[in-house]
Protein backbone atom coordinates (compact mmCIF):
# COMPACT_ATOMS: atom_id res chain seq x y z
CA UNK A 1 0.00 0.00 0.00
CA UNK A 2 2.09 3.05 -1.25
CA UNK A 3 0.54 5.62 1.09
CA UNK A 4 3.03 8.28 2.88
CA UNK A 5 0.43 10.21 4.05
CA UNK A 6 -3.35 8.77 4.75
CA UNK A 7 -5.77 10.46 6.14
CA UNK A 8 -7.81 8.40 7.77
CA UNK A 9 -8.20 9.32 11.12
CA UNK A 10 -10.04 6.32 12.77
CA UNK A 11 -11.40 4.86 10.10
CA UNK A 12 -12.42 2.02 11.34
CA UNK A 13 -14.09 3.08 15.15
CA UNK A 14 -17.71 2.07 14.09
CA UNK A 15 -15.95 -1.68 13.15
CA UNK A 16 -18.06 -4.01 15.39
CA UNK A 17 -21.39 -2.13 13.79
CA UNK A 18 -20.54 -2.75 10.39
CA UNK A 19 -18.87 -6.76 11.29
CA UNK A 20 -22.60 -7.30 12.93
CA UNK A 21 -23.82 -6.71 9.41
CA UNK A 22 -21.03 -8.48 7.75
CA UNK A 23 -21.83 -11.78 9.44
CA UNK A 24 -25.17 -11.44 8.41
CA UNK A 25 -24.44 -11.33 4.59
CA UNK A 26 -21.67 -14.08 4.47
CA UNK A 27 -22.66 -16.87 2.17
CA UNK A 28 -22.85 -20.23 4.67
CA UNK A 29 -20.72 -22.32 2.48
CA UNK A 30 -16.98 -20.14 2.92
CA UNK A 31 -15.40 -22.43 5.47
CA UNK A 32 -13.13 -21.32 8.28
CA UNK A 33 -9.64 -21.88 7.42
CA UNK A 34 -6.95 -22.24 9.33
CA UNK A 35 -3.02 -22.08 8.35
CA UNK A 36 -3.59 -20.02 5.09
CA UNK A 37 -1.23 -16.85 5.04
CA UNK A 38 -2.41 -13.78 2.73
CA UNK A 39 -1.04 -10.62 1.80
CA UNK A 40 -2.75 -7.53 0.77
CA UNK A 41 -1.36 -4.80 -1.27
CA UNK A 42 -3.77 -2.16 -1.56
CA UNK A 43 -1.87 0.07 -3.19
CA UNK A 44 -1.79 4.10 -3.79
CA UNK A 45 -1.47 7.11 -1.76
CA UNK A 46 -2.82 10.60 -0.94
CA UNK A 47 0.66 12.54 -2.18
CA UNK A 48 2.89 11.62 -4.67
CA UNK A 49 6.23 12.47 -4.28
CA UNK A 50 8.11 13.70 -7.73
CA UNK A 51 11.98 13.31 -6.05
CA UNK A 52 13.74 11.30 -8.57
CA UNK A 53 15.38 7.62 -7.77
CA UNK A 54 16.73 5.00 -9.68
CA UNK A 55 14.19 2.72 -11.47
CA UNK A 56 16.27 0.03 -9.50
CA UNK A 57 19.41 -0.56 -8.36
CA UNK A 58 22.17 0.37 -10.14
CA UNK A 59 19.87 2.00 -12.73
CA UNK A 60 20.99 5.32 -14.74
CA UNK A 61 17.22 5.89 -15.46
CA UNK A 62 14.95 7.56 -13.02
CA UNK A 63 11.79 7.85 -12.00
CA UNK A 64 9.46 9.71 -9.29
CA UNK A 65 9.54 7.90 -5.88
CA UNK A 66 6.10 7.79 -5.00
CA UNK A 67 2.82 7.97 -7.20
CA UNK A 68 -0.89 8.54 -5.80
CA UNK A 69 -4.17 7.14 -7.51
CA UNK A 70 -7.13 8.10 -9.06
CA UNK A 71 -10.44 9.67 -7.77
CA UNK A 72 -13.97 8.41 -8.04
CA UNK A 73 -16.25 9.76 -10.88
CA UNK A 74 -19.15 9.55 -9.04
CA UNK A 75 -18.08 9.74 -5.53
CA UNK A 76 -15.28 11.88 -5.63
CA UNK A 77 -13.32 10.20 -2.94
CA UNK A 78 -9.65 9.40 -4.20
CA UNK A 79 -8.48 5.84 -4.92
CA UNK A 80 -6.11 5.49 -1.96
CA UNK A 81 -8.97 5.48 0.29
CA UNK A 82 -10.99 3.32 -1.59
CA UNK A 83 -8.54 0.56 -1.80
CA UNK A 84 -7.50 1.22 1.70
CA UNK A 85 -10.92 0.65 2.96
CA UNK A 86 -11.05 -2.55 1.19
CA UNK A 87 -8.02 -3.99 2.51
CA UNK A 88 -9.32 -3.21 5.96
CA UNK A 89 -12.62 -4.52 5.69
CA UNK A 90 -11.06 -7.50 3.64
CA UNK A 91 -8.60 -8.03 6.20
CA UNK A 92 -10.88 -8.58 8.93
CA UNK A 93 -13.51 -10.89 7.50
CA UNK A 94 -10.15 -12.85 6.90
CA UNK A 95 -8.93 -12.82 10.67
CA UNK A 96 -12.40 -13.69 11.77
CA UNK A 97 -12.38 -16.74 9.37
CA UNK A 98 -8.56 -17.89 10.77
CA UNK A 99 -6.59 -16.43 8.00
CA UNK A 100 -3.24 -15.09 8.68
CA UNK A 101 -2.88 -11.52 7.04
CA UNK A 102 -0.06 -9.30 6.09
CA UNK A 103 -0.02 -5.97 5.12
CA UNK A 104 2.25 -4.35 2.87
CA UNK A 105 2.52 -0.54 3.27
CA UNK A 106 4.99 1.95 2.67
CA UNK A 107 3.14 3.65 5.91
CA UNK A 108 2.91 2.66 9.40
CA UNK A 109 -0.23 0.42 9.78
CA UNK A 110 -2.11 2.57 12.67
CA UNK A 111 -5.72 0.84 12.96
CA UNK A 112 -6.88 -1.33 16.04
CA UNK A 113 -6.26 -4.98 13.90
CA UNK A 114 -2.03 -3.70 14.07
CA UNK A 115 -1.55 -6.80 16.79
CA UNK A 116 -3.08 -9.18 14.39
CA UNK A 117 -1.62 -8.81 11.52
CA UNK A 118 1.92 -8.89 10.44
CA UNK A 119 3.14 -5.59 9.05
CA UNK A 120 5.58 -4.92 6.13
CA UNK A 121 6.90 -1.52 5.44
CA UNK A 122 7.73 -1.64 1.74
CA UNK A 123 6.79 -0.25 -1.59
CA UNK A 124 5.68 -2.83 -4.65
CA UNK A 125 8.21 -1.27 -7.23
CA UNK A 126 10.51 -2.38 -4.44
CA UNK A 127 11.45 -5.88 -6.11
CA UNK A 128 13.75 -7.44 -3.06
CA UNK A 129 10.49 -5.96 -0.81
CA UNK A 130 8.23 -7.85 -2.40
CA UNK A 131 10.12 -10.92 -2.88
CA UNK A 132 10.56 -10.92 0.72
CA UNK A 133 6.82 -10.17 2.14
CA UNK A 134 6.03 -13.13 -0.38
CA UNK A 135 7.73 -16.32 1.26
CA UNK A 136 4.84 -18.28 2.95
CA UNK A 137 2.25 -16.70 1.24
CA UNK A 138 -0.73 -18.58 0.06
CA UNK A 139 -3.16 -16.03 -1.48
CA UNK A 140 -2.62 -12.01 -2.69
CA UNK A 141 -4.84 -9.18 -2.94
CA UNK A 142 -3.01 -6.86 -5.31
CA UNK A 143 -4.46 -3.24 -5.94
CA UNK A 144 -2.13 -0.85 -6.87
CA UNK A 145 -1.97 1.87 -9.06
CA UNK A 146 -0.92 5.74 -9.96
CA UNK A 147 -3.19 9.01 -10.59
CA UNK A 148 -3.73 9.67 -14.25
CA UNK A 149 -2.01 13.63 -13.48
CA UNK A 150 1.11 11.82 -12.73
CA UNK A 151 3.78 11.83 -15.32
CA UNK A 152 4.15 9.05 -17.91
CA UNK A 153 6.80 7.09 -15.99
CA UNK A 154 5.38 7.13 -12.58
CA UNK A 155 2.06 5.84 -14.18
CA UNK A 156 3.78 2.45 -15.83
CA UNK A 157 6.32 2.36 -12.63
CA UNK A 158 3.62 1.73 -10.43
CA UNK A 159 0.87 0.64 -12.73
CA UNK A 160 2.80 -2.16 -14.86
CA UNK A 161 6.36 -2.84 -13.27
CA UNK A 162 4.54 -3.01 -10.10
CA UNK A 163 2.30 -5.23 -10.79
CA UNK A 164 4.89 -7.54 -12.34
CA UNK A 165 7.10 -7.41 -9.40
CA UNK A 166 3.77 -9.14 -7.59
CA UNK A 167 3.20 -11.02 -10.45
CA UNK A 168 6.59 -12.83 -10.51
CA UNK A 169 7.64 -12.72 -7.14
CA UNK A 170 3.97 -14.37 -6.23
CA UNK A 171 4.65 -16.92 -8.80
CA UNK A 172 7.79 -18.14 -7.67
CA UNK A 173 7.06 -18.41 -4.10
CA UNK A 174 4.54 -20.95 -4.66
CA UNK A 175 1.44 -18.48 -3.87
CA UNK A 176 -1.63 -20.15 -4.88
CA UNK A 177 -4.09 -17.39 -5.86
CA UNK A 178 -3.60 -14.13 -7.44
CA UNK A 179 -6.45 -11.47 -6.99
CA UNK A 180 -6.01 -8.34 -9.44
CA UNK A 181 -8.09 -5.61 -7.94
CA UNK A 182 -8.09 -3.80 -11.38
CA UNK A 183 -11.00 -0.98 -12.98
CA UNK A 184 -13.80 -0.79 -15.09
CA UNK A 185 -12.01 2.25 -16.73
CA UNK A 186 -9.85 -0.09 -18.67
CA UNK A 187 -13.42 0.02 -21.39
CA UNK A 188 -12.59 3.91 -21.81
CA UNK A 189 -15.84 5.94 -23.32
CA UNK A 190 -18.60 2.93 -24.03
CA UNK A 191 -20.84 3.04 -26.46
CA UNK A 192 -23.11 0.68 -24.72
CA UNK A 193 -24.22 -0.59 -22.10
CA UNK A 194 -24.02 -3.27 -19.77
CA UNK A 195 -20.59 -3.53 -20.67
CA UNK A 196 -19.48 -7.28 -20.72
CA UNK A 197 -16.24 -8.60 -19.67
CA UNK A 198 -15.22 -9.68 -23.38
CA UNK A 199 -15.53 -5.72 -24.51
CA UNK A 200 -12.92 -4.40 -26.20
CA UNK A 201 -10.92 -2.60 -24.20
CA UNK A 202 -9.73 0.53 -24.81
CA UNK A 203 -8.39 2.83 -22.04
CA UNK A 204 -8.03 6.46 -22.21
CA UNK A 205 -4.27 8.13 -21.22
CA UNK A 206 -1.60 6.42 -19.75
CA UNK A 207 -3.78 5.16 -16.74
CA UNK A 208 -6.21 3.38 -18.73
CA UNK A 209 -3.34 1.54 -21.22
CA UNK A 210 -1.22 0.80 -18.21
CA UNK A 211 -4.21 -0.35 -16.33
CA UNK A 212 -4.86 -2.97 -19.54
CA UNK A 213 -1.28 -3.60 -19.70
CA UNK A 214 -1.22 -5.09 -15.70
CA UNK A 215 -4.37 -6.94 -16.86
CA UNK A 216 -2.47 -8.66 -19.60
CA UNK A 217 0.47 -9.15 -17.43
CA UNK A 218 -1.99 -11.13 -15.16
CA UNK A 219 -3.14 -13.16 -18.14
CA UNK A 220 0.50 -14.28 -19.39
CA UNK A 221 0.93 -15.43 -16.01
CA UNK A 222 -1.75 -17.47 -15.08
CA UNK A 223 -0.62 -21.11 -14.81
CA UNK A 224 -1.68 -24.88 -13.50
CA UNK A 225 0.17 -23.82 -10.35
CA UNK A 226 -1.29 -20.32 -9.58
CA UNK A 227 -4.83 -18.99 -10.49
CA UNK A 228 -5.37 -15.32 -11.19
CA UNK A 229 -8.53 -13.78 -10.71
CA UNK A 230 -8.79 -10.25 -12.41
CA UNK A 231 -11.57 -8.50 -10.66
CA UNK A 232 -13.37 -4.95 -12.39
CA UNK A 233 -15.05 -3.29 -10.09
CA UNK A 234 -17.94 -0.60 -9.97
CA UNK A 235 -17.30 2.61 -7.82
CA UNK A 236 -18.05 1.29 -4.33
CA UNK A 237 -19.64 3.16 -1.26
CA UNK A 238 -20.73 1.92 1.68
CA UNK A 239 -20.52 2.69 6.16
CA UNK A 240 -17.25 4.48 6.74
CA UNK A 241 -17.67 6.82 3.03
CA UNK A 242 -18.13 10.15 2.94
CA UNK A 243 -16.04 12.43 0.69
CA UNK A 244 -18.03 14.09 -2.02
CA UNK A 245 -21.24 12.10 -0.13
CA UNK A 246 -21.11 14.61 2.76
CA UNK A 247 -22.44 17.20 0.81
CA UNK A 248 -25.57 15.16 -0.32
CA UNK A 249 -25.67 14.24 3.30
CA UNK A 250 -25.30 17.26 4.45
CA UNK A 251 -27.97 18.92 2.46
CA UNK A 252 -30.49 15.78 2.56
CA UNK A 253 -30.23 15.92 6.72
CA UNK A 254 -30.67 19.78 6.53
CA UNK A 255 -33.88 19.64 4.51
CA UNK A 256 -32.43 20.64 1.14
CA UNK A 257 -33.20 18.94 -2.26
CA UNK A 258 -30.13 18.26 -3.97
CA UNK A 259 -28.56 19.33 -7.51
CA UNK A 260 -27.55 16.36 -9.86
CA UNK A 261 -25.87 17.13 -13.71
CA UNK A 262 -28.18 16.58 -16.47
CA UNK A 263 -31.91 15.65 -15.68
CA UNK A 264 -30.75 12.64 -13.52
CA UNK A 265 -32.01 9.93 -15.56
CA UNK A 266 -28.87 8.04 -16.47
CA UNK A 267 -28.72 4.73 -15.10
CA UNK A 268 -25.55 4.51 -12.83
CA UNK A 269 -24.41 1.45 -11.23
CA UNK A 270 -22.64 1.53 -7.45
CA UNK A 271 -21.01 -1.64 -5.71
CA UNK A 272 -21.35 -1.79 -1.53
CA UNK A 273 -17.40 -2.20 -0.07
CA UNK A 274 -18.96 -5.22 1.44
CA UNK A 275 -20.23 -6.92 -1.69
CA UNK A 276 -16.76 -6.52 -2.63
CA UNK A 277 -15.24 -8.14 -0.08
CA UNK A 278 -17.49 -11.30 -0.90
CA UNK A 279 -16.34 -11.67 -4.06
CA UNK A 280 -12.83 -11.54 -3.82
CA UNK A 281 -13.70 -14.04 -1.11
CA UNK A 282 -15.43 -16.07 -3.34
CA UNK A 283 -12.38 -16.21 -5.73
CA UNK A 284 -10.10 -17.13 -2.77
CA UNK A 285 -12.09 -20.50 -1.82
CA UNK A 286 -13.70 -21.93 -4.63
CA UNK A 287 -12.70 -24.13 -7.29
CA UNK A 288 -9.27 -22.84 -8.47
CA UNK A 289 -10.30 -23.24 -12.39
CA UNK A 290 -13.41 -21.26 -12.20
CA UNK A 291 -11.66 -17.80 -10.39
CA UNK A 292 -9.39 -18.59 -13.23
CA UNK A 293 -10.81 -15.42 -15.21
CA UNK A 294 -12.15 -11.42 -15.48
CA UNK A 295 -15.35 -10.43 -13.69
CA UNK A 296 -17.05 -7.33 -13.70
CA UNK A 297 -18.03 -6.61 -9.75
CA UNK A 298 -21.72 -4.31 -9.38
CA UNK A 299 -24.78 -3.88 -7.27
CA UNK A 300 -27.64 -6.41 -8.73
CA UNK A 301 -29.90 -3.32 -8.08
CA UNK A 302 -29.81 0.16 -9.34
CA UNK A 303 -31.60 2.16 -10.87
CA UNK A 304 -31.00 6.37 -12.44
CA UNK A 305 -29.22 8.76 -10.45
CA UNK A 306 -32.48 10.75 -10.12
CA UNK A 307 -34.19 7.81 -7.93
CA UNK A 308 -31.37 6.59 -5.92
CA UNK A 309 -30.03 9.66 -4.83
CA UNK A 310 -34.19 10.30 -4.25
CA UNK A 311 -34.13 7.54 -1.55
CA UNK A 312 -31.71 9.28 0.49
CA UNK A 313 -34.02 12.35 0.72
CA UNK A 314 -36.96 10.64 1.51
CA UNK A 315 -35.60 8.49 4.17
CA UNK A 316 -34.55 12.84 5.31
CA UNK A 317 -38.44 12.78 5.83
CA UNK A 318 -38.73 16.73 4.33
CA UNK A 319 -40.60 16.17 1.13
CA UNK A 320 -37.52 16.99 -0.88
CA UNK A 321 -36.62 16.33 -4.49
CA UNK A 322 -33.26 15.90 -7.13
CA UNK A 323 -33.48 19.07 -8.77
CA UNK A 324 -31.86 18.69 -12.40
CA UNK A 325 -29.47 20.87 -14.25
CA UNK A 326 -28.69 21.63 -18.09
CA UNK A 327 -25.45 19.66 -17.69
CA UNK A 328 -23.33 21.56 -20.36
CA UNK A 329 -23.64 24.87 -18.59
CA UNK A 330 -23.15 23.70 -14.80
CA UNK A 331 -19.64 21.72 -15.88
CA UNK A 332 -18.52 24.95 -17.88
CA UNK A 333 -19.27 26.48 -14.29
CA UNK A 334 -17.86 23.86 -12.13
CA UNK A 335 -14.36 24.28 -14.11
CA UNK A 336 -14.51 27.59 -13.32
CA UNK A 337 -15.04 26.88 -10.03
CA UNK A 338 -12.92 24.19 -9.46
CA UNK A 339 -9.77 26.51 -11.27
CA UNK A 340 -10.33 28.54 -8.09
CA UNK A 341 -10.64 26.51 -6.00
CA UNK A 342 -13.71 27.64 -4.65
CA UNK A 343 -15.53 24.02 -5.24
CA UNK A 344 -14.60 20.85 -3.76
CA UNK A 345 -15.65 18.65 -6.57
CA UNK A 346 -13.13 17.33 -8.78
CA UNK A 347 -13.21 16.74 -12.58
CA UNK A 348 -13.92 13.40 -12.54
CA UNK A 349 -17.60 13.56 -10.47
CA UNK A 350 -19.08 16.77 -12.95
CA UNK A 351 -17.55 15.57 -16.16
CA UNK A 352 -19.31 12.12 -16.56
CA UNK A 353 -21.90 12.48 -13.65
CA UNK A 354 -24.51 12.92 -16.06
CA UNK A 355 -23.76 9.57 -18.31
CA UNK A 356 -24.61 6.51 -17.80
CA UNK A 357 -22.24 3.57 -16.52
CA UNK A 358 -23.05 0.13 -15.83
CA UNK A 359 -21.72 -3.07 -16.14
CA UNK A 360 -23.15 -7.00 -16.48
CA UNK A 361 -22.66 -8.98 -13.59
CA UNK A 362 -23.53 -12.19 -15.08
CA UNK A 363 -21.18 -14.04 -15.30
CA UNK A 364 -19.62 -13.24 -11.83
CA UNK A 365 -23.18 -14.51 -10.65
CA UNK A 366 -22.92 -17.98 -12.91
CA UNK A 367 -19.57 -18.88 -12.35
CA UNK A 368 -18.37 -17.49 -9.12
CA UNK A 369 -22.09 -17.97 -7.37
CA UNK A 370 -21.57 -13.81 -6.63
CA UNK A 371 -24.92 -12.64 -5.05
CA UNK A 372 -24.04 -9.22 -4.03
CA UNK A 373 -26.81 -8.43 -1.10
CA UNK A 374 -26.78 -4.41 -1.34
CA UNK A 375 -28.58 -2.37 -3.91
CA UNK A 376 -27.30 1.02 -4.90
CA UNK A 377 -30.74 2.50 -2.84
CA UNK A 378 -28.97 -0.34 0.03
CA UNK A 379 -25.44 1.40 -0.23
CA UNK A 380 -26.58 5.13 -0.36
CA UNK A 381 -28.80 4.35 2.40
CA UNK A 382 -26.75 2.72 5.12
CA UNK A 383 -23.79 5.34 4.56
CA UNK A 384 -26.29 8.27 4.92
CA UNK A 385 -27.43 6.62 8.27
CA UNK A 386 -23.79 5.81 9.37
CA UNK A 387 -23.38 9.40 8.33
CA UNK A 388 -26.21 10.38 11.02
CA UNK A 389 -25.01 8.21 14.01
CA UNK A 390 -21.57 9.52 13.44
CA UNK A 391 -22.28 13.26 13.08
CA UNK A 392 -20.57 14.01 16.75
CA UNK A 393 -17.39 12.35 15.22
CA UNK A 394 -17.62 15.28 12.20
CA UNK A 395 -18.21 18.67 15.13
CA UNK A 396 -15.59 20.73 13.27
CA UNK A 397 -13.64 19.08 10.75
CA UNK A 398 -13.20 18.73 7.48
CA UNK A 399 -10.75 17.60 4.81
CA UNK A 400 -10.35 15.22 1.72
CA UNK A 401 -10.96 12.05 4.40
CA UNK A 402 -13.85 9.70 3.67
CA UNK A 403 -14.41 10.05 7.37
CA UNK A 404 -14.95 13.62 7.94
CA UNK A 405 -17.47 15.98 5.56
CA UNK A 406 -15.51 18.09 2.67
CA UNK A 407 -15.17 21.30 3.04
CA UNK A 408 -18.43 22.91 0.56
CA UNK A 409 -17.09 25.81 -0.36
CA UNK A 410 -19.00 28.22 -3.11
CA UNK A 411 -21.16 25.18 -3.07
CA UNK A 412 -22.84 26.07 0.38
CA UNK A 413 -24.26 29.38 -1.06
CA UNK A 414 -25.98 27.25 -3.48
CA UNK A 415 -27.66 24.95 -0.45
CA UNK A 416 -29.87 28.17 0.74
CA UNK A 417 -31.75 28.08 -2.83
CA UNK A 418 -32.70 24.53 -2.10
Amino acid sequence: LDTSEPDTDGMLDSQEVLMEDLEESMIEELPEQKGYLVVIDAGHQQKGNSEKEPVGPGAAEMKAKVAGGTTGVSTGIPEYQLNLQVALLLEELLLERGYEVISYDIADFDYPERSRITEIKDDVRNRDGVKKAMQGIDYVVHAAAALPLYKKEDIYSTDVDGCRNVLEEAKAAGVKRYIQISSTSVYGIPDHHPLVEDDKLQGVGHYGIAKIQAEKLCEEARSDDMSITILRPKSFIGPERLGVFALFYDWAKSGKGFPVLGNGNNLYQFLDVEDLCEAILLCMTIDKSKVNDVFNIGAKVYGTMREDYQAVLDEAGYGKKIVGFPAAPAIALLRFLEFFHLSPLYKWVYETASKESFVSIEKAEKILGYAPKYSNKDALLRNYHWYLDNLETFKGKSGVSHRVPWKQGILKLLKLFF
